[in-house]
């Protein structure tokens, strides 16, 4: 008894311990709605925000409709998750252009489960059991019981990967692996619309090795296809590819682009019901879209332990292509994103809505795209494409009885281009990493022949497993001459990436234009890596405003493309706050990567053939410079052009 008073009093003690402050600084940590909206530019940011909420809002809905049908559930539960998980993540979620909702990969993987609980009796949805909720059949129903359920089941996992602190496991994550499992997800979501764009009847077929069965048959059958339908699919194609190039190439001078996807709708949907195509020409259609929104009910519990793959599934890779969006936007418009909470907020975007029976959502490129392209500021354009996609459920959606699902289809086929341009990437990593390009291939081909969590376990394990094997690792330095003694590669780059600025903003490289220093000094750096160390010398200019960082790149002999891409971005970092990148000793493969990576700036000096080199350039350089405070271009390159007539530059981008 005195052990358990003992703990008790404990508890109370941290209880009490805990002040107003520390619950005020959690809840804005977790609930990043309350620093945004506070700090919201009404005046500035409503007017971009309400224009790329109403073209978010027209792609939403188009989206949602298609993804519910790759997920093999009733059209009207696709509305639903275009609408309850984007509320949710706009509350959780850290990403200012993320656009959450319905997500092809993820109903991909769901539909797995739906087709293998409830087999497919018939595939027009105006089936008329009705089964008193929503004034839907209880067919469908069961199907979208059992995609909640994934939702839900996926959801949970996402929560305890939160509480367990594995966002930051993310660095395993690398581009090469998410691009190819991507591109391969979309290869899939392609091939599993063939059925409704030959308007052809295909039975569903799932495992290893379906992508190969599914085309077999309809090379089998290929006498089934309804030409009505392939006609109809190929014209939306033509169409939907045209307008959408027209509006990429005159973006910068249109303010709102077409919305074509919405203008096909309404004209097929029209044409369908004036010729009477589901009769005469036997075209499938949506059929009955129910109004208004669903009162909430729990998912089946009971189906939970047969849904765990597709949970994981759903989690993993909803979760990885979303957080690449966030941060990439992150990136783009300069703010930072937690790993950590946005595991909570995808988590909960598919737990809460799962209770409103919606299919499992994550962050979809094109839309978060569009965001891009339409001037969108916060998530207030997000919340404003919720209160137009409302307007659809309870008044637009009936109307949309009529839209023939072979137009459907040709949605979600032009939608994944962006996806499918991924392919672009393997010259980058050609010419980059031939290792990164055989993770990329391999990755590609085992998400093709299995599926897309299969896919992207095979690409982590196989970039661990090439890191673990003997490699040469090297060094990095500054001048600040930073040298690091480890592999630049995915599982390091991000934290060399932290570690750096942080050394950089702790020493003052980054000081106010005007600063002066009064004397020159040495300062030892010590920087810890994982399987290295960095160590560098401050070598600080007199009465200099631009200052030089020097990297030692003697010992780095292996680098992969994220360490490519981090090299670059600090030599961005650096550019903007007024230092000088400059990089020693380095290999012929990291100089023709970095050319090929990026844009340096081609009147400075970057590569040279040691260090002492570079540091006699700077030294050359102050000797000229002794009646000035700045250290211009101009003196930097006549520096660099006494250096080339001695030999000792090795590289001028």
């Amino acid at each position: 008894m005195t052990g358990a008073k003992r703990k008790r009093s404990t508890v109370w003690r941290k209880i009490q311990a805990v002040r107003l402050e520390d619950i005020k600084a959690w809840c804005l940590r977790r609930l990043p709605i309350l620093k945004w909206v506070p700090a919201y530019n009404w005046k500035e940011n409503l007017l971009p925000d309400a224009v790329s909420g109403m073209m978010l809002a027209i792609q939403q809905v188009t989206q949602g409709l298609a993804f519910a049908v790759l997920s093999s559930v009733h059209p009207v539960f696709g509305l639903y998750g275009s609408f309850f998980p984007v509320i949710i993540y706009a509350i959780f979620g850290m990403g200012r252009h993320v656009a959450t909702g319905t997500f092809a990969l993820t109903s991909l993987i769901s539909a797995n489960a739906v087709e293998r609980l409830v087999p497919s009796v018939r595939t027009n949805f105006t089936a008329s059991n009705n089964s008193g909720i929503l004034g839907l059949s209880e067919f469908e129903m069961q199907r979208i019981g059992v995609a909640a359920a994934v939702s839900f089941l996926g959801g949970i996992i996402q929560v305890v990967m939160f509480t367990l602190q594995l966002g930051s496991a993310t660095f395993l994550l690398t581009e090469p692996v998410i691009s190819a499992m991507t591109t391969g997800a979309a290869t899939h979501v392609v091939t599993s619309q063939v059925k409704y764009l030959l308007g052809m009847k295909v039975p569903y077929m799932s495992g290893p090795l379906a992508f190969f069965h599914i085309y077999a048959y309809v090379f089998e059958n290929i006498r089934t296809v309804q030409l009505e339908a392939l006609l109809l699919s190929l014209l939306s194609i033509v169409v939907l590819v045209l307008v959408k190039e027209l509006n990429e190439k005159f973006q910068r001078n249109i303010k709102v682009v077409l919305p074509i996807d919405l203008l096909l709708i309404i004209a097929t949907s029209i044409a369908c019901y004036c010729a009477d195509m589901e009769y005469v020409y036997r075209i499938e259609v949506v059929g009955n879209i129910p109004k208004g929104l669903p009162s909430p009910k729990a998912p089946p519990m009971n189906v939970l332990p047969e849904v765990v793959t597709e949970a994981f599934g759903v989690a993993l890779v909803g979760y990885v292509a979303s957080l690449a969006l966030a941060q990439g936007s992150a990136k783009k418009f300069k703010y930072s994103v937690d790993d950590n909470q946005e595991f909570l907020a995808h988590g909960l975007s598919n737990v809460i809505p799962s209770f409103f029976f919606c299919i499992p959502s994550a962050a979809a490129m094109g839309r978060t795209a569009l965001l891009y392209s339409t001037g969108a500021k916060t998530q207030v354009a997000c919340l404003i494409s919720c209160v137009l996609i409302l307007v659809v459920i309870y008044t637009i959606g009936p109307l949309l009885y009529w839209l023939p699902m072979c137009v459907l289809a040709s949605i979600i086929v032009v939608g994944l281009k962006g996806m499918l341009m991924q392919f672009r990437d393997l010259k980058k990593y050609w010419n980059v990493d031939k290792i990164d390009w055989s993770i990329w291939v391999s990755t590609y081909v085992f998400t093709i022949c299995f599926a897309a969590n299969v896919g992207l376990l095979y690409g982590v394990v196989c970039t661990i497993v090439i890191v673990i094997f003997p490699l040469h690792y090297e060094s990095l330095k500054q001048v600040k001459i930073v040298s690091v003694n480890s592999p630049l590669v995915f599982l390091n780059a991000r934290k060399f990436h932290a570690d750096l600025l942080k050394i950089i903003q702790k020493d003052g490289m980054s000081s106010q234009v005007g600063d002066t220093v009064n004397k020159c000094e040495q300062n030892t750096l010590l920087c810890s890596f994982s399987n290295g160390s960095c160590h560098g010398e401050l070598v600080q200019s007199c009465h200099s405003e631009r200052r030089v960082l020097i990297l030692d790149c003697s010992g780095l002999n292996f680098f992969d493309y994220t360490g490519v891409s981090v090299l670059l971005q600090i030599y961005m970092d650096c550019k903007n706050r007024y230092i000088d990148v400059v990089l020693a000793h380095c290999k012929a493969s990291l100089i023709k990567a970095m050319q090929y990576g990026g844009n340096l700036d081609s009147e400075n000096p970057v590569f040279f053939e040691s260090i002492s080199s570079a540091i006699d350039a700077i030294q050359i350089h102050r000797v000229r410079l002794t009646s000035r405070s700045r250290w211009s271009l101009e003196g930097f390159l006549d520096a660099h052009r006494n250096l080339l007539k001695s030999g000792k530059v090795l590289f001028t981008q």
